[in-house]
């Protein structure tokens, strides 16, 4: 998947106020809208280098978006809103062999309780299957992911919503995309948040499928590797 424009690098000064990020871009600085929610443990470390790309909403406010952070020699993708484009994307040129036979593709379909299912995957022949995406960015330890990197009521409500899913017939998947280019394996982040770690494994249990896949993160575009990471 291409980004929405052609990146741009700078250095970061600050992330702050959760949503905001000033970026030494040519010289100047830029206020760049930050998409990411979470702590960003490890992804923020001031005068690192990044990269962002004009919005393509030239009346937004915030003329920049912050797409990509290099650390050491890895880059991470932050953007939180790219992820479920980039499945979506691998979904469609069937490279998730777990996913594929599917006639149709729908996002952000309502479901649960006032929930909506990021990827809905439908074919008349088989039970309806809801996909959960979770953008991974946090990494404590070499070559390894974890996920989530702040405590999350709402991730926990996913996780409790998608084993409803399994109990009512379909099919539910939680797929985690570790979207940095320096990691092999993956596990649960139980320390920062035991309830969602609680909660991962009630819905395991349940019948609730874990994909991790993990990206390929160039300077035109974000693409999904074929083989799955291991989890831990």
């Amino acid at each position: 998947m291409k980004f929405p424009a052609p990146i741009q690098k700078g250095k970061l000064i600050k992330r702050y106020k959760r949503f905001l990020a000033d970026i030494e871009l040519d010289g100047k600085v830029i206020t760049a809208h930050c998409a990411n929610p979470g702590s960003m443990m490890g992804v923020k470390e001031e005068g690192a280098n990044v990269w962002v790309s004009a919005a393509q909403n030239t009346n937004r406010k915030l003329k920049w978006d912050w797409q990509v952070i290099e650390v050491g020699a890895a880059r991470i993708c932050i953007n939180t809103a790219i992820a479920n484009p980039v499945v979506e994307a691998a979904i469609t040129a069937g490279q998730i062999s777990e996913l594929k036979g599917y006639g149709s593709l729908r996002r952000e379909v309502k479901y649960g309780q006032n929930s909506r299912i990021d990827i809905l995957l439908e074919n008349p022949s088989r039970p309806l299957c809801y996909v959960e995406v979770k953008n991974v960015t946090l990494s404590r330890q070499a070559k390894l992911a974890e996920f989530p990197d702040s405590p999350t009521v709402r991730g926990t409500k996913h996780l409790r919503e998608l084993g409803d899913m399994v109990r009512e017939g379909h099919r539910a998947v939680m797929f985690y995309l570790v979207n940095r280019d320096d990691c092999e394996g993956f596990e649960l982040a139980r320390d920062i948040d035991p309830n969602y770690a609680e909660e991962f494994a009630k819905a395991k249990d349940m019948g609730v499928e874990i994909l991790v896949y993990r990206t390929q993160i160039k300077t035109e575009g974000i693409n999904i590797l074929p083989t799955p990471l291991l989890v831990i």
